[in-house]
């Protein structure tokens, strides 16, 4: 359902909008660019309003907010056209730019940000033995619907036209999923009287301690937002993915023109993402069910090794060149970056602070994504070349995988001498009273 908001699902629709709006592609690519950064500011705050109201409310707000903007945008031009007949002042361009602004930030807001953080998780809130597990079956459901979504989304423009397939869409997401959400989203197992992972849980805990008879602590400890980030493991996690975020959606944007600068073909350069979905897939599978066994910073180094494939590769990407190494490349970013973002905020930093952390590193990821094509660009605009753009990340990606060696799971020290000091006194002033 974030479809509507994410690149996949705006690319569809993007030469029509240009053509209504009368703007240029650079205008509307800028404009892109603002209303995705301008959201990726505010997903720190809504990560701590799900913190607070539970993914039920905020999905179902996120689902309302996506299907007005759709409703929105479908009519953008002529409310550009009638807001500019107020403004006289004001060039219809400049109008057109700040409308079409302002609808890229609702839908990218609510559909790539809320919508995408709250129901993911959701999930890993409701798993945590099995949580590798479960993030296969959301992985593989994302990806079906994501590679099937622009065949069905022409589909829908052949028979409503594309304004009524943005409303169309408009009342799905914003009436039928929001029913959905209210029938069946439900923030945590426990205000269900259930726990994590279902009644075999249960079986599965370790027996209770000896010395107290007591069930043993859970081994996952809530970190603050503020906690996390005074953390290595959190920022090398979050530069991790704020790169892969660039990376893939520069390649992904520019591919043709990647491609045709090296000599390389149109056909050719659409052909790689067949492969590297397979790859993807392969990889996010594996390593989703590994994930409950092994420690994820091995999956880290999978995916930073990736990322020195790719942008490698573009540096010297050239006809005859190992196109292998950029499908190879593409599929361990693509299949790792699933596991890393959605897995390791709870089982580094716990659940009850997760839409903070993880809102807060989504608006990361988002700044990354929009950053990337403009990057790429603007290093062919000056070089004539993706070159420069190339290397720069591959620095950034060593580096990175340089430090991803020192990744381990947080702990807090316990402050063991206090603790003995206030025993003794306690035990001190007993004495004495009974003395």
């Amino acid at each position: 359902m974030s479809i509507p908001g994410q690149t996949i699902g705006v690319s569809v629709f993007t030469d029509y909008l240009i053509e209504a709006m009368a703007i240029s592609r650079v205008n509307t690519s800028l404009a892109y660019l603002f209303g995705t950064v301008t959201s990726a500011m505010l997903l720190s705050q809504a990560g701590k309003l799900y913190d607070r109201w539970g993914a039920r409310v905020v999905t179902s707000a996120a689902a309302l907010g996506l299907g007005a903007m759709l409703i929105f945008l479908q009519t953008a031009d002529n409310f550009a056209q009638r807001l500019a007949g107020f403004i006289p002042f004001l060039p219809y361009s400049f109008v057109a730019f700040v409308t079409i602004i302002f609808g890229f930030f609702g839908i990218r807001f609510f559909g790539q940000g809320i919508m995408t953080m709250s129901s993911r998780n959701m999930v890993m809130k409701w798993f945590k033995s099995k949580r590798g597990l479960a993030n296969v079956v959301l992985g593989l459901s994302m990806s079906f619907g994501f590679s099937s979504s622009p065949r069905l989304l022409e589909h829908l423009i052949r028979l409503f036209g594309w304004r009524g397939a943005w409303q169309v869409m408009g009342l799905v997401v914003g009436v039928g999923f929001l029913l959905m959400v209210l029938v069946f989203f439900r923030d945590n197992p426990q205000d269900c009287g259930l726990e994590p992972d279902g009644p075999l849980a249960k079986i599965r805990t370790k027996s209770p301690n000896p010395a107290t008879g007591q069930p043993p602590e859970e081994a996952d400890e809530d970190y603050t937002l503020r906690e996390a980030r005074r953390t290595y493991t959190f920022w090398l996690i979050c530069l991790s993915l704020t790169l892969a975020s660039l990376v893939i959606t520069a390649l992904t944007f520019h591919v043709v023109s990647i491609f045709q600068t090296a000599g390389i073909g149109r056909e050719t350069a659409v052909k790689i993402f067949l492969p590297s979905a397979v790859v993807a897939g392969v990889l996010q599978v594996t390593g989703s069910t590994l994930s409950d066994y092994i420690e994820l910073k091995w999956f880290l180094h999978i995916q930073l090794l990736g990322l020195l494939l790719v942008t490698g590769t573009l540096g010297f990407l050239h006809r005859g060149a190992p196109v292998w190494a950029i499908i190879a490349g593409y599929g361990m970013i693509s299949g790792m970056f699933g596991i890393i973002s959605t897995i390791s905020w709870p089982n580094y930093y716990g659940v009850k602070h997760l839409g903070a952390i993880s809102g807060y590193v989504m608006a990361f990821q988002v700044a990354g994504s929009a950053a990337g094509p403009y990057l790429f660009s603007l290093s062919f605009k000056v070089g004539g070349r993706y070159s420069a753009a190339a290397f720069l990340s591959f620095a950034a990606a060593f580096s990175l995988f340089l430090g991803s060696f020192w990744v381990k799971k947080p702990f807090r020290i316990k402050n063991t001498l206090a603790e003995s000091e206030v025993v003794s006194l306690h035990l001190s002033r007993t004495t004495n009273s009974s003395n």
